[in-house]
């Protein structure tokens, strides 16, 4: 859909991470970073939302505006937000009825579906004071046939990211920032270069990778269209097919195989 936000389609059920349709990152609709290019579809074409998993509290992850028009839509009462510690308030106070707050490594179930928090490296901060009084969070979703690993924003390491791949991998799908990157004085810790998404690609074990993160928002210094060159020099680099981590056009869509049947025993 653009910036963080993608369309889940899985196992009957549509899930979005960190939905974002306004026309800018901001706490307010007259300043701050704005839209580039437009939402992949239209906010108001989109099916049912069965889920929403938001990682972080920062205005391009967790946008007031769309939240409401989330919510207004039919049957948006029952949409289920899955968001980190500290920000259940938030929801509940835009009136959100069903709100489940978790801690890294903590799951909980929507129809069918295990959702866990992952740790992610960040911080928060949603108004001038305050700064990371709620969590922050990367997201998997296990489905039958499917494992999907939201990474939300985040800086590197390793450590943190096998640890994620050994527990809950390998991953079928993943979805990994590749922008907002520069300067790297100040964004190194919060932020993952090109390079870095390709090792959490393979630090996690995910056959495939989507880019995220990157082409929506003017947020940091590194030029629009970087990310992606940067991206498939070093995919290239690491000997990797252009399949392996892909970066979709705003809209466009990525449908991945059926999980072959399982042969039923004999008698």
């Amino acid at each position: 859909m653009g910036h963080a936000t993608v369309l889940l389609q899985v196992a009957g059920r549509n899930l979005l991470t960190d939905p974002h349709f306004s026309g800018r990152a901001s706490p307010v609709g007259w300043a701050g970073p704005r839209r580039v290019v437009p939402p992949g579809v239209p906010l108001a074409d989109l099916p049912p939302i069965h889920g929403v998993l938001i990682s972080h509290d920062h205005y391009d992850s967790l946008d007031r505006p769309t939240i409401q028009a989330l919510l207004r839509r039919p049957g948006g009462g029952a949409t289920v937000f899955f968001v980190p510690l500290g920000l259940g308030p938030w929801l509940r106070d835009l009136g959100a009825r069903r709100v489940v707050e978790l801690d890294w490594w903590e799951a909980a179930t929507l129809d069918g579906l295990r959702v866990t928090a992952v740790p992610a490296k960040h911080w928060s901060k949603r108004a001038l004071l305050g700064r990371n009084r709620t969590l922050w969070a990367g997201w998997v979703v296990e489905a039958p046939g499917l494992r999907f690993y939201f990474a939300g924003d985040t800086g590197y390491d390793p450590a943190l990211f096998r640890e994620i791949g050994r527990r809950l991998g390998p991953f079928d799908l993943a979805a990994i920032p590749i922008g907002a990157y520069e300067p790297r004085w100040f964004m190194a810790p919060y932020h993952v270069t090109p390079e870095e998404a390709l090792r959490i690609h393979l630090d996690v074990g995910a056959r495939r990778s989507v880019a995220i993160h990157w082409g929506t928002f003017i947020l940091t210094d590194e030029p629009l269209d970087e990310p992606p060159r940067r991206l498939a020099r070093a995919r290239a680099a690491a000997g990797l097919p252009p399949g392996a981590f892909v970066v979709l056009r705003h809209g466009e869509t990525l449908r991945l195989p059926a999980p072959a049947a399982q042969a039923t025993p004999g008698p």
